[in-house]
């Protein structure tokens, strides 16, 4: 054989190599790119959701310290969000959820449980019943 030829035969392969590379490379970085996205939008999906769990949970609760249960539609927007929970979120965050949802309940079932109740509790930690649910979400959520 010439040895053009295999000079030519070389530099194609060389390019080839170089290309296939190039392509690998490429294709690494976007896929690693695309996983980042996903998580930091997967972070913010549980964030807002947790927040919103939150927010209903604290509306209930002090609903629960100056009012009766006139009806049980009031809990629907809580149990959603429980039931949203489920898809992703931890063992540890479901527990805490439901524990607040069992405790709204016992406080709309006790007249005795007002807001007079709650603030002679004292200890901010007896008073708050979210604080468990929202350090959980933080703990999973800073994993």
């Amino acid at each position: 054989m010439d040895t053009a030829y295999i000079s030519a035969f070389a530099a194609l392969g060389g390019s080839a190599v170089g290309a296939l590379t190039s392509l690998a490379t490429t294709w690494l970085t976007l896929n690693s790119q695309e996983r980042a996205n996903r998580a930091a939008r997967e972070m913010t999906r549980r964030e807002s959701l947790y927040g919103q769990f939150i927010e209903e949970a604290a509306k209930l609760y002090t609903d629960a310290l100056m009012n009766q249960p006139e009806d049980a539609k009031k809990f629907i927007g809580l149990y959603a969000l429980a039931s949203k929970l489920r898809l992703f979120a931890s063992p540890e965050v479901l527990a805490k959820a439901e524990q607040v949802i069992m405790q709204i309940i016992e406080i709309y079932g006790d007249p005795k449980k007002d807001l007079p109740w709650a603030i002679s509790r004292r200890d901010p930690r007896n008073m708050d019943i979210i604080r468990d649910f929202s350090e959980a979400c933080r703990r999973e959520l800073v994993l």
